[in-house]
């Protein structure tokens, strides 16, 4: 009879293309091996070490879901940083993590795997992020706008432009969001406030307006210049370089262009950086995956193996059960049994299905030969094989 046995199917790429194979193995040992994803863990792990590193992560805007979900566990997050950890060798510095995959700094390898360490960029100019609380950004989606509150909000952009124009931050900074408040649905009304957070080295502010300023019109280059000018103070070098390219891209500017001209080599820099540690890390997976692959398979032929030297052991010949309850008590393995399975009338017995259930049910229970008594094909077999097992033959 077939023995039961644990097994699952795996897939490996072999010589020919992808093959199907059936390893009788553990369960569990496929389950350690298969179901986490390296990859997966190796980011989690980047991104705890890089809060660990620069705890200044957390306390940008854009992380304020992860804010709300580590205090709704009882976290406590520490407060930010009077300065930065990576002394710059880091390019993230004061940046949120990126969203490709960062490098998994926690996970244990060989030193020659991991270049983090040698990319160095020069962070002069870097400033620590702006955490002041939202600022007013107007009824946006509710408000009707007339024409006389467009006609006032243009007058307040005008006293505004004047102000910034004598250096005075605050007083256009203010006169910026009064006229926000009377037509909160004007791109340029955001984008002038967002110049004057560049002036005032609030780069997170100037970010947020930016990006209003954009969804309300999306080809206008203003709001991408001053946004790539805030991702430049923060040290987000690829990202200013993509914003400021699409400024000049919109509405060419020398001011823009002399910036992307600065931020464009690290931007580049960090990219080639990222993409060699990606090739290394595709190359130690594939190498984990050939290592699994090879395990898999020694597991298999070890399980095969065991298989086939309990078959021998218990002299299982051709599926058929052992004889032990057969007349005359023998069982298999014992000389002349292979002369017996080469007797034709034997083999062609074993082929009729009724005798061979027959034979297994008189194998499990002698007593049970009483049952066929009556039948002359089963119980020929059956007086063959006491014949055989009882003994030399006068």
């Amino acid at each position: 009879m077939r023995r039961a046995s644990t097994a699952l199917r795996f897939r490996e790429l072999a010589a020919g293309g992808e093959e199907e194979r059936l390893y009788p193995v553990p369960i569990p040992a496929y389950i350690q091996a298969l179901v986490m994803d390296p990859r997966k863990v190796a980011e989690l792990k980047g991104f705890v070490q890089l809060c660990q590193d620069n705890p200044g992560v957390l306390h940008l805007p854009e992380m304020e879901f992860f804010r709300t979900w580590l205090h709704g566990l009882g976290a406590t997050i520490p407060p930010l940083p009077t300065k930065s950890g990576c002394k710059g060798s880091c390019p993230c510095d004061a940046a949120p993590p990126p969203k490709t995959a960062p490098p998994p700094q926690a996970e244990p390898a060989p030193p020659s795997e991991s270049e983090e360490s040698e990319l160095e960029i020069d962070n002069d100019g870097v400033i620590e992020p702006d955490l002041d609380e939202v600022q007013d950004m107007g009824d946006y989606e509710n408000l009707e706008v007339t024409e006389e509150m467009m006609d006032q909000a243009n007058e307040k952009k005008i006293e505004a432009i004047d102000a910034l124009g004598e250096g005075e931050l605050q007083k256009a900074l203010d006169l910026f969001t009064e006229a926000i408040k009377l037509n909160p649905r004007s791109a340029i009304l955001y984008a002038k406030r967002a110049s004057v957070y560049i002036k005032m080295q609030k780069p997170n502010a100037a970010i947020r307006d930016c990006d209003r300023a954009i969804d309300i019109n999306p080809d206008s280059a203003q709001p991408y210049k001053w946004r790539g000018k805030a991702h430049r103070l923060l040290g987000h070098w690829e990202e200013a370089a993509k914003d400021l390219a699409t400024a000049c891209k919109l509405d060419y500017d020398d001011d823009a262009s002399a910036m992307l001209k600065e931020v464009q080599p690290k931007a580049n820099k960090i990219q080639e950086h990222r993409r060699k540690y990606e090739r290394k890390r595709e190359e130690r997976e594939i190498r984990e995956r050939q290592e699994r692959v090879k395990k898999a398979r020694e597991e298999h032929e070890r399980a095969q193996r065991e298989q086939e030297a309990r078959q021998q052991a218990g002299g299982a010949q051709g599926g058929f059960p052992g004889a032990g309850g057969f007349p005359g008590g023998a069982p298999f393995g014992m000389p002349g049994l292979q002369e017996l399975f080469n007797d034709p009338e034997v083999l062609m017995a074993m082929k009729d299905p009724e005798v061979m259930a027959a034979f297994q049910d008189v194998a499990q229970n002698p007593a049970n030969i009483s049952k066929y008594q009556s039948n002359p094909k089963i119980m020929a077999l059956i007086n063959k094989l006491s014949s055989k097992f009882s003994g030399p033959q006068a």
